[in-house]
């Protein structure tokens, strides 16, 4: 029998849905499962619409892979259920401050004239004991201060880059440095006000005026002399007046092990940071650990962490995941390289197997990876807080959504994203339990600011205003979504409430694309010196939200004359191809964001390179400089200050343009639950309820599957 084309068009939808159909009653029950195999009670299911891409937590940028480092390894700390910072790998830390200044001997100090260290010294014991009348500001800093300390003259040389003219080589030249006497100040908590405190007893221009220039010159052997003003320069960085040197000191939990065996200590802690640090690993990671000035391990189970700034979110960052430095260390990868015919010159970390056969220390063991397919991990019986209660967890890969959601209802996946035109009718259904709230994150349309037309600020919000964001929420997210303005966390006080979305405005819009020289030929499409405004937005598969707002911000920006085109691709293509090697026009895409405000790694101008996260190449000097005041700020209401500012330059420059933040709901089935074992063996359940951020899988190394759904007091 033979069937037309347009036959096979009508038909081909329709064969799809029987196919599902089938597979849908095909698939065993999940009480058929559990009749035939009681193994499956043990097992853990999760279903993805993408591949994992690298399994190393320095290297990877991507959800799917993050949740699989999340299970493999561990972390100094994280965040418990009410959001206090809780040790991990660390039992304890301790967070202080070790300040230093110069002593400027041709400053005048009020009432005193010059002063060498030891009568600074002197002044500031007096200060501190009250023998000298000072005001609250510098009395409340002075008795924060533990120590007082003179650091002797050092003489050292160092290297500085002078930078060749008119295409000539550049040069390393050798500079000597004759340092006066410095006075440390050991503080019992960071004092980001020390020195503005300090400057009450020895001045306002003490610290200032430190004349560093006098105490550099080029090395006598060196031929090349620089100019004065590169000498001055070069003396302010290496001679700086101040210094803030932040401490995180972290006792170890003893006796934890690796999933090989191999114990876990400080010199894995000391390697993952510099795993991270080293240029040849391209870690996406560089700029919460740039701030470090040195890791020490003082003993096995001790690491101290010295910062060479003041950096806020310091604390936090110990949140990420350790590697195993004795599977990959310097040796081991020359071992690798040499095994597998690599050079080991040239063999770097991001070539390694490891990435597909990870190792850590975490509550799961790595078993395998399929691509495209799955991931398959064990429990960690020798898991220091005890192994999960489910033996074995299986990622599984399952890009179409409808697909997903036949398999959680046959049981063949225990949990399902809901999607927001299901959620009146999941939420409530008494055969699942529940969880939702609002998204830590947004979705964006983000603009590759390389490329004209986008490198013109009037062609990004003008598209931006050609889109109606209420028919998105409307119609695509189905009320299950809110508007956003900009790069925060929407519930937190870091988001600047009062800036306004971009209104919906397509006559405004084509205004302003006039303004930018873009106007409509006799076909309708805007034009610009005899060329079309036209260009191709993408965005992965597996996403039919995205998709959804594709077809939408096409039509949109069709009916005002832009000639778009779209594509979507897969995951990893998506990723590594289009995003990560900046090959892209526009593309929808989303963050999932912490409650810290720092946003250095997403929107600082250093963070443009290759595999990096600032992908669309925004650069603003204001803006670099308020991202790193944030990260220096201890003061909160300040922060709160300088990230509404941040919000604002970005809300009116548009690199991307913010869409929504979307309502999320996520279902299990009612038999997953907590399972607690107290010592004396008794059982008891638990209903699993989430955190104050909405993680309803915080408990998770405690969730277990029962044959039936327990009795928890009157819900019967």
């Amino acid at each position: 029998m033979r069937f037309s084309v347009r036959t096979i068009l009508i038909l081909a939808p329709l064969l799809l849905i029987f196919i599902l159909l089938q597979s849908y009653f095909w698939v065993p029950t999940y009480e058929d499962q559990t009749r035939g195999n009681p193994d499956r009670l043990k097992e853990y299911i999760s279903a993805s619409i993408g591949d994992a891409a690298v399994l190393n937590p320095i290297l990877s940028s991507d959800s799917a892979s993050s949740v699989i480092e999340n299970l493999v390894f561990d972390r100094l700390l994280d965040r418990d259920q009410d959001l206090r910072f809780r040790g991990r790998l660390a039992t304890s830390w301790e967070i202080y401050e070790e300040a230093y200044f110069y002593c400027n001997e041709t400053a005048e100090i009020p009432g005193r004239g010059t002063a060498g260290p030891d009568e600074i010294i002197k002044l500031l014991h007096q200060a501190r004991s009250g023998e000298i009348q000072s005001d609250a500001t510098l009395l409340n800093s002075l008795d924060n201060v533990r120590e007082i300390s003179l650091v002797p003259p050092q003489e050292f040389r160092t290297k500085q880059v002078v930078k060749g003219t008119e295409g000539g080589e550049d040069r390393v030249i050798t500079i000597r440095v004759q340092a006066p006497c410095r006075i440390k100040l050991l503080l019992r908590q960071v004092d980001q006000d020390l020195f503005v405190s300090l400057s009450r007893l020895l001045g306002e221009s003490y610290f200032s005026s430190f004349p560093s220039h006098l105490f550099v010159s080029t090395d006598p052997g060196e031929e090349m002399k620089p100019s004065p003003e590169s000498l001055q320069t070069w003396a302010q960085e290496i001679l700086p007046s101040i210094e803030h040197n932040p401490v995180i000191l972290f006792r170890l939990r003893p006796n934890v092990k690796f999933h090989d065996g191999h114990p876990f200590t400080a010199d894995d802690v000391k390697f993952t940071y510099e795993a991270i640090m080293d240029p040849r690993n391209l870690s996406p990671r560089v700029p919460d650990y740039e701030p470090v000035k040195q890791v020490e391990v003082l003993d096995p189970l001790t690491v101290r962490i010295v910062y060479k700034r003041l950096y806020s979110p310091a604390i936090g960052t110990w949140g990420m995941d350790i590697l195993p430095e004795h599977l990959l260390n310097a040796q081991a990868l020359q071992k690798e390289a040499l095994g597998r015919g690599a050079d080991p010159s040239k063999f770097t970390m991001r070539e390694s197997l490891f990435n597909r056969r990870p190792i850590g220390c975490g509550p799961f063991v790595f078993r395998e990876w399929k691509s495209d397919q799955y991931i398959t991990l064990d429990h960690f019986k020798d898991y220091w807080e005890g192994a999960p209660n489910y033996e074995r967890y299986a990622f599984r890969v399952i890009p179409d959504l409808l697909t997903q959601e036949m398999e959680f209802y046959a049981g063949t996946s225990d949990e399902y994203g809901v999607q927001p035109h299901q959620v009146e009718r999941l939420e409530h259904d008494p055969r699942y339990q529940g969880f939702s709230g609002l998204s830590f994150g947004y979705t964006y349309i983000g603009y590759n600011l390389r490329r004209a037309p986008f490198d013109d600020r009037r062609v990004r919000t003008a598209l931006g205003m050609a889109i109606d964001l209420d028919k998105i929420t409307r119609y695509v997210l189905y009320g299950q979504g809110e508007k956003i303005t900009g790069p925060f966390v929407k519930q937190t006080d870091y988001y600047n409430q009062n800036l306004k979305p971009i209104p919906y405005d397509p006559a405004g819009a084509l205004k302003l694309l006039e303004e930018a020289g873009w106007r409509k030929n006799g076909e309708g499409w805007l034009e610009k010196n005899g060329k079309k405004l036209q260009f191709t937005l993408i965005t992965n598969s597996g996403n039919d939200i995205r998709k959804s707002v594709m077809t939408i911000v096409q039509d949109a920006w069709r009916q005002i004359g832009v000639d778009v085109r779209t594509a979507v691709f897969e995951w990893s293509v998506f990723i590594k191809e289009r995003v990560n090697k900046f090959d892209f026009d526009a593309l929808i895409l989303g963050w999932q964001m912490g409650i810290e405000p720092d946003l250095y790694q997403i929107w600082h101008s250093s963070q443009t390179h290759l595999y990096q996260l600032n992908f669309v190449g925004f650069q603003n000097q204001e803006a670099d400089d308020l991202i790193v005041r944030i990260r220096q700020e201890y003061d909160y209401p300040r922060q709160v200050s300088f990230s509404h500012r941040l919000h604002e330059i970005i809300a009116f420059e548009q690199p991307y343009t913010f869409l929504y933040v979307g309502k999320w709901t996520a279902i299990l089935d009612k038999r997953i639950v907590i399972k607690d074992v107290d010592s004396q063996g008794k059982v008891a359940y638990q209903r699993i309820t989430p955190t104050k951020t909405g993680n309803y899988t915080f408990y998770f190394n405690r969730w277990i599957k029962l044959p039936e759904a327990p009795t928890f007091g009157a819900e019967g």
